[in-house]
């Protein structure tokens, strides 16, 4: 049965930055894709830390059904506090919510975020492929030849920051594609750093587990790769892309795609979010 919430809007809230408004487009891109699909009455974006807020995006849907879908990569405190207070959601002082909201004649459904969705593997492997693809010099090599690294911010502050990641490691560990596939960090161990001696293949491919691509993807990862920090600003400041694929360095080729925030296949995760919570 085809999809049709004609009836319904979709919000898509992220987190959104004062400093690099750069942040948002991955969102934007999102919202355009989906409201080219028509499947819904309105398609719109809603920020914590810039403009649009979600507050004043939510008034102006008029609506009866409302269907909320966070843009991050993993539960918590944004997901499970932040949010739901913005949306109307909690249901005592100690911060509990509830996933739907009905005032009046609408009703709102609170998804879960699109990082921890199982068919984000799907997205993963697309943008792992696809770097390879764009960049294939000297020629492009078997996966059953190449270490793929999942590269997540990681926190001691929140432990499911961590668990997303691994866990869609796991899966794609499961699928037998890669010759090894690893779960490395900004913040905790095991560290980017590492996976010039977690490799057994020369080649790796690693792919960003962040939403959009900022001072983590385009800065810091290539600087813990080894690129010279000098370089990475010039490249910034020269608008050029701050790793070139592939890069040989220490016995390896490397290659470093965009962040998987950017994969256009994730629009996908979105409506999968949105069909759940239709399905109750």
């Amino acid at each position: 049965m085809a999809d049709d919430f004609s009836d319904s809007a979709l919000l898509l809230v992220a987190h959104g930055s004062t400093q690099n408004t750069d942040s948002a487009k991955p969102a934007h891109q999102h919202v355009d894709e989906l409201r080219a699909r028509r499947l819904f009455a309105e398609v719109r974006i809603g920020f914590i830390k810039q403009q649009p807020e979600i507050g004043a995006v939510l008034q102006g849907i008029k609506v009866g059904r409302i269907y909320v879908v966070p843009l991050f990569i993993s539960e918590g405190y944004y997901t499970e506090e932040v949010l739901p207070r913005e949306l109307g959601l909690l249901t005592d002082d100690d911060g509990a919510f509830t996933p739907t909201r009905q005032t009046g004649e609408q009703t709102l459904h609170y998804c879960d975020p699109i990082g921890t969705h199982s068919s984000m593997t799907d997205a993963l492997l697309a943008r792992a492929a696809g770097v390879v693809e764009q960049h294939p010099f000297p020629h492009r090599p078997p996966t059953r030849e190449t270490t793929l690294f999942l590269a997540g911010h990681g926190t001691p502050r929140n432990e499911n920051s961590r668990t997303a990641v691994e866990q869609q490691a796991a899966l794609i560990r499961a699928r037998h594609l890669y010759a090894e596939v690893h779960a490395v960090f900004l913040e905790e161990e095991p560290r980017v750093e590492s996976c010039y001696e977690r490799a057994a293949t020369r080649n790796i491919v690693i792919v960003p587990f962040f939403i959009s691509d900022g001072l983590h993807t385009r800065e810091d990862i290539p600087v813990k790769l080894g690129e010279p920090e000098k370089r990475v600003q010039q490249r910034l400041t020269n608008g050029q892309p701050t790793w070139v694929n592939p890069t040989e360095r220490q016995g390896k080729r490397v290659w470093y795609s965009a962040s998987i925030g950017t994969e256009p296949f994730v629009a996908e995760v979105i409506l999968e979010r949105v069909r759940e919570a239709a399905a109750g």
